[in-house]
């Protein structure tokens, strides 16, 4: 395999800056999950790039009392992958997480 082309400083740089605020803005999201600020349904219906790059196990993780358990168990049983994002849900499995987890702000 043939390794990629050398980055300069600046662009590596950007890169590193660049990474890091996708990460602040999935944590900020995940934070405001967690606390209840930010429904399910909000999340699901953003066009936000933090939000439908977040991991769906990340995503049903972070509501409050769900674990890795039931977020893997429900996921299974909608036929949701582990690996899947948000923005590659479809509608009949987004409509699937809603019934489990929506609930009202």
């Amino acid at each position: 395999m043939a390794a990629p082309p050398p980055q300069t400083p600046d662009r590596l740089a950007e890169n590193l800056a660049k990474a890091g605020a996708a990460r602040a803005a999935r944590a900020e999201l995940k934070a405001g999950l967690k606390a209840g600020d930010v429904s399910l349904g909000d999340v699901l219906d953003s066009d936000d790039e933090a939000a439908q790059k977040l991991k769906v196990m990340a995503l049903l993780e972070a509501l409050p009392g769900v674990g890795k358990v039931k977020a893997r168990r429900t996921m299974a049983e909608i036929g949701i992958a582990d690996t899947r994002r948000v923005q590659g849900l479809g509608t009949q499995q987004r409509q699937a997480l809603l019934a489990q987890f929506g609930r009202p702000r």
